[in-house]
């Protein structure tokens, strides 16, 4: 039997119909509620209302669960590339290994970029911030290739974007960062798989050989396995209300870029860092900022520990702890800020305060740890997640365009002034 919610306003009884997911989540429908009672929801942030249905992903905050088309987010991290998740979040499927090979072989085909857009890198300022230069670049692919502008529905020309995107993001990103420092850019190399290409173009220069640690191209690749989806986040939800309006792949993708560059979303491994590095300058003493984050009257708060969604503990921490861990040793980089951050774990996983609260180390905070050990400018750790995020972003805004979603278009409670009358400048 189908269930419904009765709605009782101005004395009149409303049948709302309601919708049960796959893991047995409840959702009120009420798209004729406007229709039918002539009101609104309000529901400012959208905290309680479900946008769209969704396939891709499954999140279970209150119990830790985080699942990829069904597949538990340990399985894929501990088992499976970067690669083979990205085909899997964006055609539903995982891929065989003929598949894989042939989805690889397009995109390392496509990793270049036009040589034209070298000269909108020299035409930002030394400084530009790495995630601003990667919007630009990524919404100006869609006047290099002016096709994807009327093939949203064309399967063949979506699937070239895709392998277009994916191939070119992180040379996008390498060479950003390569601005920001003022060193050569460095080409692609097909003979690198995609995380040591990545690196390749970071790290390399024209003079010297990169080593490329398998230590360090493991983490990395669990990292992007981890940050690939996360259901309708700020960024996810931004693709999809752009690509609404039948934009094209590229300029959504770009929004998402965005999107994910604000401190309340895509910084917070940022955050991190530069948390360490203000304790750092306050003499290193870990236990007094720990109480200062324990003092309710105190503004300060610990960054990277607890989540928003996960209400219990967050398991993309749990796998990512491990690589971080397994980076420190092999490395063995002798860095303050690092110790700082291990001391800092050591203290909060042992202190009750924490452990009643469940503030556990989230994955920014390993993260931020791990691209510090390897390299990584901390301005470079939001297009780090960008990268990761991409076969998220894809996967949604394909569903969305399959689906025939309706273009996003958000209600409002007017709270301004009234009809008033408009009176000459003279007289004001």
């Amino acid at each position: 039997m189908s269930k419904t919610a009765q709605l009782i306003l101005d004395g009149k009884t409303y049948e709302l119909p309601v919708t049960i997911g796959t893991e047995d989540e409840h959702a009120i429908d009420i798209r004729n509620l406007r229709d039918l009672t002539g009101h609104i929801t309000l529901d400012v942030g959208y905290k309680n209302t479900g946008a769209t249905t969704s396939a891709i992903t499954f999140l279970d905050g209150e119990t830790g669960i985080l699942r990829y088309r069904g597949y538990p987010i340990e399985q894929l991290a501990e088992k499976s590339s970067f690669l083979e998740v990205a085909h899997l979040l964006i055609y539903g499927e995982l891929p065989t290994k003929a598949t894989l090979d042939d989805f690889s072989s397009k995109i390392t085909r496509h990793t270049l970029i036009h040589e034209d857009m070298k000269q909108f890198y020299m035409a930002f300022p030394r400084k530009a911030h790495p995630m601003g230069i990667m919007a630009a670049m990524i919404s100006s692919l869609s006047t290099f290739y002016p096709e994807s502008l009327e093939t949203n529905r064309d399967p063949e020309a979506v699937n070239l974007t895709i392998y277009r995107l994916m191939a070119k993001i992180s040379t996008i990103a390498a060479w950003s960062y390569k601005k920001s420092v003022g060193h050569p850019i460095v080409y692609p190399l097909n003979k690198l798989n995609y995380v040591e290409n990545f690196l390749n173009m970071m790290f390399a220069m024209p003079t010297e050989e990169y080593k490329i640690d398998p230590v360090v191209v493991q983490a990395l690749e669990t990292l992007l396995i981890l940050h690939a989806d996360h259901e309708q986040n700020c960024s996810a939800s931004t693709v999809r209300m752009v690509g609404s309006s039948q934009a094209n792949l590229f300029s959504s993708i770009a929004a998402g870029v965005i999107a994910l560059w604000g401190p309340l979303h895509g910084g917070a491994n940022q955050e991190v860092i530069e948390m360490l590095e203000m304790i750092q300058k306050d003499g290193g003493n870990i236990q007094k900022w720990v109480d200062k984050a324990k003092d309710k009257n105190d503004p300060f708060r610990l960054m990277g520990f607890g989540h928003r969604v996960y209400k219990n503990f967050d398991p993309r921490a749990r796998i990512i702890k491990k690589a971080c861990d397994d980076v420190l040793l092999k490395l063995g980089v002798n860095d303050e800020i690092l110790d700082l951050a291990k001391a800092l774990e050591e203290v909060a996983l042992k202190d009750e305060y924490f452990i009643e609260r469940k503030l556990y180390p989230n994955v920014d905070f390993y993260s931020g740890i791990i691209y510090k050990a390897i390299g990584i400018p901390k301005e470079m750790f939001t297009v780090m997640f960008a990268i990761g995020r991409l076969p998220g972003w894809i996967a949604q805004w394909k569903e969305m365009i399959a689906n025939k979603e309706p273009i996003g278009r958000p209600r409002q409670i007017y709270t301004g002034p009234g009809e008033r009358n408009y009176s000459n400048i003279a007289n004001r």
